[in-house]
Order: C-alpha cells, then structure tokens, then sequence
C-alpha cells in the first residue's frame, strides 16, 4: 500500500500528475486544489498517496495536504461517492466551504458541485457530519487555531466513537496541556470517561 510518493514531477495536468521515484513513473488523480499548489516541471515534489484497489486496478489519489486526503476517504465512505466523484467535489469547493456546508447541511450548497444531485448532498450530509468534526477548517473567516497534534488527537478519538461534540468541547478544556500526541490522547479520554462517569451518575439519581 503506498502512503506518500516523493520525486521529480514529470508531467501535471489539471486531474493528475506523474511523479519519477528513482526511475518508476507514478500517475497519480488529484484534485484541482493540489494541481493549484503544485511546483514547476522538474521540482521535487511530495504527495500523499490514497492507494485504491479494484479488481482490475490499482489507483493512486495524491494530495499535498493530510487535511485534504482525509477528507477524501471521508467522502468515498459515503454511500455512492466514489474516488472520482469525491475529486470532483474536492475540486468544486474549497474545504473552507465544503466542511461547513455539510456540517450545516446545506444541500442546496453541495448541489451546486457538478456530479452531486439530491440525493448525493443528503447522503453526505447524514453520514458525514460528524465524522467531519475531526477536520479542522477556517469558518466564517475565523482562523484555524488547531495544532496538529489537536487534530489529529481528535481524528483518533472520533475513530475510536466517540461523539463529535463532546470530542471538539474534550480538545478545548485539554488544549495546551501537551504537544505530544499520546499525553494529550490520554488526557482527553480521562476528560471523556470522566464525563461519561458524571452523565452515568446523573442518570441512575434521576432513576
């Protein structure tokens, strides 16, 4: 499974590029956003790589950013949003707005994205709300204060089923505690299971 490519761009057009390591030529789908942010032929460049296996093939999916490769397996897991469609989404709306839009569920906002219909804006929406609290964007032009350890502490937690809302309220009361990933996972799950402890006990005294 390849996780990230490194070399010279060989070739870049606006939906893929082919990257020489050591020799081998690598074609690789991104979206527009990475092909806007990308160097000049020749330079040494460093994608992420989401490698997707079907039975006739293997394809790579690059991305400059880990932001934006999450996003992307987020959208594939979305009932009928496939690695092209969700290129395509990527390349429609920045994260800025798509994050947002499907957090509010603003249908009428991703419809606006060519290839996604009703039905496809809802799906997102109802699957992907929450799971989408783990990626940190600017909103109504307020900046991104999030590390990326906080980022990705709250990835971990919100893989692990946690609710999405007690994870972002857990990352604002631990925030500045540790900038080492394990010390700041383990303060936030003392945070939530002492949380958990307090709603039990509420519950059983309102029983």
């Amino acid at each position: 499974m390849i996780g990230q490519l490194r070399g010279a761009l060989i070739d870049k057009r606006p939906n893929q590029v082919v990257i020489d390591v050591n020799g081998v030529g690598y074609q690789v789908q991104i979206p527009l956003s990475t092909f806007a942010a990308l160097g000049s032929l020749h330079a040494e460049t460093t994608l992420l790589i989401h490698t997707h296996l079907r039975e006739d093939q293997i394809a790579l999916y690059g991305f400059l950013t880990a932001r934006e490769r999450q996003c992307f397996e987020l959208l594939i897991s979305a009932s009928g949003v496939g690695p092209a469609l969700a290129l395509k989404i990527l390349s429609g709306m920045s994260l800025e707005e798509l994050v947002p839009a499907i957090r509010k569920g603003d249908v009428v906002q991703l419809k606006r994205i060519p290839g996604v219909g009703q039905k496809t804006a809802e799906r997102m929406v109802v699957e992907l709300r929450d799971k989408l609290a783990a990626i940190d964007v600017a909103e109504s032009g307020k900046p991104v204060t999030r590390s990326q350890v906080e980022s990705d502490v709250t990835s971990a937690l919100v893989n692990l089923g946690y609710e999405a809302r007690a994870v972002e309220r857990t990352i604002e009361l631990v925030r500045g505690q540790s900038a080492n990933f394990d010390a700041l996972l383990k303060a936030a799950l003392q945070k939530l299971g002492g949380a958990a402890i307090e709603k039990g006990a509420r519950a059983g005294r309102a029983g």
